[in-house]
Order: structure tokens, then C-alpha cells, then sequence
């Protein structure tokens, strides 16, 4: 991972060149991960506005963030994509996958990995809860740890650990279930940790 800007400091300074390095590093990744929940590419635009907004309005009251910058901006865009979710009442049609544009590490993939993820991106946004689709997504797609995540969704360790486990089960259940309807055509049901990097 890239080394973050130094906008950490003690005292706060608005610095303009550390804050252009902080969008350029981040925009992109938040970008894609706002995508992925919500699977409307203008909303997820309008969210990465409102998390540099709301990061600039912290720094200029003597705010922000201590530490992990990262951590930071992705809680904060949670945030904001439950506040969407909440106001609007609505989840994104499945067909929103197909529009998302594929990140970086998509693209290295081989066709069928990129057939898996692609169906295991479907599964998650049609088979998960609100907070497993979180967790999966900032847990193997945005590459956090149990303790980042935690803190990003607001919740204890051991609590995320629950929600990634009966999110993963429920994975491999949607799997299974695939694989008897139509088994020619879909991966095996170890194919699902290897999807997610687990």
C-alpha cells in the first residue's frame, strides 16, 4: 500500500499539496467501493465529493483524523452510503453490477476469475445483509483488517468476525444452491473463498 500524506499532523495545517496527494490516492478506491454497495456510479461520485467535503470541514476545525487516514475516509463514506440507503429506501437493481466499472486488480484477472467475481459480486449485493455486504466488501474486495473494519462500521471485533462468518456461509450456500440448479455452468463451491481471497 502507498505511503499516506502527511496531513496527520498535530497541528492540523491545511495543507493543500497533502490534500491533493489524500484525493488522488483515495478518490478512485472510494470511488469503487461506493459503486459496489450502492451500484449507482453518480451517487458513488456525490459520496466521494461529500467524504473530502467532510474530511476538509474536520481539518479546518482542528479535526479529523489521528491516525489511518485510510480507515478514515472509507468509515466516513459508510457512513454517508447508510445515510443514503436510509433516506432513499431502495437497493440497487442487480443489473447496476454490469455498469460498474472494473477496478485495477479486477482487470488483472483471467475470464473465469472475473466470471466468479463478477457472480460473487452478484450473490453479495442480492444474498447479504446490509452489514455482511459491508464487511465482505471491506474485508476482501477493499483488503482491511478485522480491526480497521470494526472501526470503519462501528462495531466490536468479535461482532465483525460473526457477520463476515455467517456472511461467508451464506456465500457458499448461494453456491451450493447454484451449483444443483445449474452445475455445468458455475464454480465449485471452494471457489468462493478463492473469489474473496480467502
Amino acid at each position: 500500500m502507498k505511503t499516506e500524506p502527511p496531513l496527520l499532523n498535530p497541528e492540523r495545517k491545511m495543507d493543500k499539496e497533502a490534500i491533493v496527494k489524500a484525493f488522488d490516492l483515495y478518490a478512485t478506491p472510494l470511488y469503487n467501493y461506493a459503486a459496489r454497495l450502492c451500484g449507482d456510479s453518480l451517487l458513488a461520485d456525490h459520496i466521494v465529493g461529500d467524504v473530502f467535503a467532510k474530511l476538509l470541514e474536520q481539518l479546518a476545525a482542528g479535526k479529523g483524523p489521528h491516525s489511518n487516514l485510510r480507515a478514515y475516509l472509507y468509515e466516513t463514506a459508510y457512513h454517508l452510503i447508510v445515510d443514503e440507503s436510509r433516506s432513499s429506501n431502495r437497493r440497487a437493481p442487480l443489473e447496476a453490477l454490469s455498469s460498474l466499472k472494473p477496478d485495477v486488480r479486477a482487470s488483472r484477472l483471467g475470464s473465469e476469475e472475473q466470471l466468479l467475481l463478477e457472480k460473487v459480486l452478484v450473490i453479495i449485493q442480492d444474498k447479504l445483509t446490509d452489514d455482511q455486504r459491508h464487511v465482505i466488501i471491506l474485508r476482501f474486495l477493499e483488503e482491511f483488517s478485522l480491526r480497521e473494519t470494526a472501526a470503519i462500521v462501528g462495531k466490536d471485533v468479535n461482532h465483525v468476525k460473526v457477520i463476515q462468518s455467517r456472511a461467508l456461509a451464506k456465500l457458499r450456500k448461494a453456491f451450493e444452491y447454484d451449483e444443483r440448479k445449474t452445475p455445468t455452468s458455475l464454480p465449485r463451491v471452494d471457489d468462493v473463498s478463492r473469489a474473496l481471497g480467502t
